[in-house]
């Protein structure tokens, strides 16, 4: 049973994160769009994508919480890793939150940032990522 529930959670961090990196994407070429109806088709296309992958965001998390669950609490006090882990994680669900943010600046056009703000933007979670596998793989402490 913990392997189906390891395999959906894996799945949901794949599914969720696949559309963290494309929101930013959007907000790039959002920034850049110079005629209204390419902002507003943009404005959709943002706005479907953040409630596309908001569930997944909670699927992670409660498949997350199920392992833990599983595994139990002397392996989560044991596991300095994944308190680190969990920071990180922190810093990906607010990453997520201040998406849905820059995403409501730009629905009522009140978007202060450049494109190439946004190209930096769409960079940042990838060394999260790459920290949070690290850690889940290798489980260095």
């Amino acid at each position: 049973m913990i392997f189906w529930i390891k395999a959906l959670h894996i799945f949901f961090v794949i599914a969720w994160l696949a559309g963290i990196f494309y929101l930013p994407r959007l907000f790039v070429y959002h920034a850049g769009a110079e005629h209204q109806v390419v902002k507003d088709q943009f404005k959709i296309m943002e706005r479907r994508l953040w409630f596309f992958i908001t569930p997944f965001a909670i699927l992670t998390a409660i498949f997350g919480f199920a392992l833990i669950y599983m595994y139990g609490l002397a392996w989560l006090k044991a596991s300095a890793w994944l308190h680190v882990k969990f920071v990180l994680l922190l810093a990906i669900y607010g990453y997520h939150i201040y998406l849905y943010k820059l995403m409501k600046q730009f629905e009522y056009d009140k978007n202060v940032h450049s494109a190439k703000f946004y190209r930096f933007l769409n960079e940042a979670p990838v060394l999260l990522l790459l920290a949070i596998v690290i850690l889940a793989v290798v489980k260095p402490f």
